[in-house]
């Protein structure tokens, strides 16, 4: 049974933020109160029919005295207990609690692991999958730091994706990738396995994180690389080291201004996620209920090219769509990938 209390609760918050934008707030509160009204709409409505289908079930079992009404009634209440599971259920996902940098923008880092070559052309075919991905679902995608090799491949890429839901639907892709087939290099037709490192990170503001500029260093350099529309001759690349922690993040795209501002941007994500991990770390009970540690050095997932497989190591999922997959249809995998969260963590919670 859904806790009627919370119910309550939500609704009557809900009624607050409803009235609160209908009354016309500060310019300081609109954007905060707009959010929340958006957040809780969907789940007043949802709190509303459930409500509405226990009213018709009492008036159902009351219309059962009436001789003339019996029949009806037995039809309407079996609609009504065969509907309330449904909507029990659906209310209780609801209510799980939200992460929340779900809303947020991501900062997508992918770099090559073991492997060498290939594992470098494998980040690249990653990065266009999540490309593609994005484009599908409307979302924008915008290439902050792209290193090439010598063949195409990628030495390091990242990538800011923003639009409806990305973090959502994107946190569950960090980890290690692993790569299963013939690469273009190997003439004796052998498969190999190399790897790629993903790293989802949702997007930190400024108010997120405070940097003293006192804990940076930040360098000027001639942007270098294999050939192609990245590279320029002037010294526009950036490189912003945070002392603290010693994490480097650099941009040489073609505007010294942009650079920095991207490298801070990704900077900043890192932080806030060490942060996040951190306090994560210390609700351990809660993060056994979740897909995954998003630890970049966990194996999550395998293409094998040979068998057209794919394979997601935390669900056991196997599709053979591994072409669809690479051209960015992610979704059924990402659907299962949120399903099983839900589950574990509506175990937890009524455990």
């Amino acid at each position: 049974m859904v806790p009627l209390e919370k119910l309550a609760q939500i609704t009557q918050r809900f009624g607050f933020v409803e009235a609160r934008l209908n009354a016309g707030p500060g310019a300081s509160e609109i954007a905060a109160l707009s959010r929340e009204y958006a957040e809780l709409k969907p789940l007043a409505e949802r709190i509303e029919a459930y409500r509405r289908a226990l009213s018709d079930l009492d008036e159902a079992g009351a219309m059962r005295a009436d001789p003339e009404m019996k029949a009806l009634a037995e039809e309407e209440i079996a609609r009504l207990k065969a509907a309330l599971p449904d909507m029990e259920h659906a209310l209780r996902l609801a209510l799980l609690p939200k992460d929340a940098a779900d809303a947020r923008p991501a900062i997508l880092e992918i770099r090559p692991g073991t492997g060498g070559e290939e594992a470098s052309l494998f980040a690249a075919d990653l990065a266009r999958m999540y490309q593609r991905h994005a484009e599908a679902r409307g979302w924008r995608f915008e290439v902050l730091e792209e290193q090439l090799s010598d063949l195409g491949g990628i030495r390091e890429f990242t990538a800011r994706i923003s639009g409806e839901g990305v973090y959502a639907r994107l946190k569950y892709e960090s980890g290690v990738h692993r790569v299963q087939r013939v690469p273009e290099t190997e003439a004796g037709g052998r498969i190999h396995t190399s790897a790629a490192t993903v790293a989802v990170l949702p997007e930190a503001e400024e108010v997120d994180i405070d940097i003293p500029a006192g804990d940076l260093r930040i360098d000027t350099m001639r942007s270098s690389g294999a050939g192609g529309q990245h590279v320029n001759t002037t010294d526009s690349a950036v490189r912003i080291t945070h002392l603290p922690t010693g994490l480097v993040v650099t941009s040489s795209e073609k505007s010294q201004h942009q650079n920095r501002a991207n490298a801070m941007a990704v900077l900043r994500a890192r932080l806030f996620e060490m942060e996040r991990d951190r306090l994560d770390h210390a609700r351990a009970a809660e993060r056994k209920a979740q897909v995954g540690s998003g630890d970049r050095s966990e194996r999550i997932r395998t293409y094998n090219f040979p068998q057209g497989r794919m394979t997601d190591h935390r669900i056991n999922l196997t599709l053979y769509a591994l072409a669809q997959v690479m051209a960015g249809g992610l979704d059924e995998i990402i659907d299962a990938l949120t399903a099983h969260d839900q589950a574990a963590r509506l175990a937890e919670m009524e455990a």
